[in-house]
């Protein structure tokens, strides 16, 4: 037989170290649960594996790396904590909008190296004055993932001009202040707490346009990674958790479940092998959805065709990831709704992140519609 190879994707470092940082998040899950934040050790092994430097540009010690790439790591670290998963893939999502900042901005971002951790608040929550050659800012921003963590933070406000327009802002860690807030049913070791700047100044180097960053035009873009739209991608960036957590919750099942199932033969009773057969085929599904998705956006040139086919698909890959969860939890029994059960927190952290709008579906079918049938 030929000598199987790993494909290139799979060998990339950072879904490498993804099954590390699955490994130490899965064994600090239920801490995370009861503090309602990530334990540091997670967040040392998500910076050490490479996610805040992943969409890094290169110039500033970054890997600049693909969308495939950051959705299967972001997947393997999910089946060990969701929460994790989560705060791994908006870690990386961030690391590519700081690349919008203008150049000095950069600089000043990654002058520690690439593995700043930045956080967002992509609402325009907040209001910008113009002051000189910055802006004057101020506002609240609730369900900033990992802010207590973070190094810097990426906050969305309205100017406060004629004609407003939505711009964004990088506030070093010491120029904002947090309040825990964050108290969820599912998701909780996300650390999702508010965070409120007041009458801070920012430089017109740390500020760049919220239309920049929708068309995908980065200054000095060196990889396809900063040449495609925000909406191209931004639903790779919710969904992939919740695909990890469909694959969470089949490996509990097996454990927990599937041995209280098993014939006269050693195999799995009919309805066992039905439940986990289903289950398997909508989280492989909703993985070559997510994929193919992340695969076009590689290509650093996505039509409005594609962005909305994008949008379209992560919508129903997480429904389809969700639904595996559900068959899983439902077939499971008593047990399975114990405290100490993994699975009821694959469940319920699943249907947490799949509530995200983003990844309502309802809209990008919508979306969807529009292209294939435009208004006449």
């Amino acid at each position: 037989m030929p000598t199987q190879h790993p494909s290139r994707i799979e060998s990339a470092a950072v879904v490498v170290a993804a099954a590390d940082v699955a490994k130490i998040a899965a064994e600090h899950a239920r801490a995370a649960e009861r503090d309602h934040r990530l334990a540091p050790e997670v967040v040392r092994s998500m910076l050490d594996a490479g996610f805040a430097r992943h969409f890094v540009p290169r110039r500033h010690g970054g890997d600049a790396g693909t969308f495939e790439e950051i959705v299967r790591a972001v997947a393997v670290v999910g089946e060990g904590c969701t929460s994790a998963a989560w705060a791994a893939s908006l870690t990386a999502s961030l690391g590519r909008m700081a690349a919008y900042l203008p150049e000095a901005g950069q600089q000043r971002i990654w002058a520690g190296g690439p593995d700043t951790l930045i956080v967002g608040a992509l609402m325009p929550l907040g209001r910008a004055h113009r002051e000189e050659d910055g802006w004057r800012i101020d506002g609240t921003w609730p369900y900033v993932s990992v802010v207590d963590y973070a190094d810097w933070a990426l906050v969305c406000a309205m100017t406060a001009e004629e004609r407003p327009t939505a711009r964004f802002f990088a506030v070093p860690r010491g120029n904002y202040r947090t309040e825990s807030t964050w108290s969820s049913v599912g998701m909780r070791g996300t650390g999702s707490n508010t965070l409120t700047v007041e009458g801070v100044y920012v430089p017109d180097e740390l500020t760049f346009t919220r239309d920049a960053i929708a068309t995908g035009l980065a200054d000095n873009a060196e990889a396809p990674c900063h040449r495609v739209p925000l909406k191209a991608v931004n639903g790779l960036c919710f969904a992939a958790p919740v695909l990890g957590a469909a694959r969470g919750a089949l490996a509990a099942w097996r454990e927990g479940t599937a041995p209280r199932h098993t014939s006269a033969s050693g195999g799995l009773e009919s309805a066992a092998a039905v439940v986990l057969s289903r289950a398997a085929g909508e989280a492989d599904t909703a993985a070559l959805l997510l994929e193919a998705a992340a695969r076009t956006a590689d290509t650093g040139s996505v039509t409005d065709f594609e962005m909305a086919r994008s949008s379209r698909d992560c919508a129903l890959a997480a429904e389809l990831a969700t639904a595996a969860v559900d068959r899983l939890f439902a077939s499971a029994g008593t047990r399975a709704h114990q405290e100490s059960a993994p699975l009821q927190r694959h469940w319920r952290d699943a249907h947490s992140a799949a509530s995200h709008v983003v990844l309502g579906f309802d809209s990008a079918a919508e979306a969807y519609a529009r292209e294939l049938h435009p208004a006449r």
